[in-house]
């Protein structure tokens, strides 16, 4: 199993990350909350 360090001291691995982006547009805001509120989103930025 190969982990990704995704910052912060946090490790994932490989075959869980579905996408790696920037949270600064609308789209991915909505996609965030949403993962957020079914519990399915890992939030590795401190804050």
């Amino acid at each position: 199993m190969k982990l990704i360090n995704v910052g912060f001291g946090n490790m994932v691995s490989a075959n869980k990350i579905v996408a790696i982006v920037s949270p600064e547009s609308a789209p991915i805001k909505r996609i965030i909350q949403e993962g957020r509120e079914r519990g399915v989103l890992i939030d590795a930025t401190y804050g």
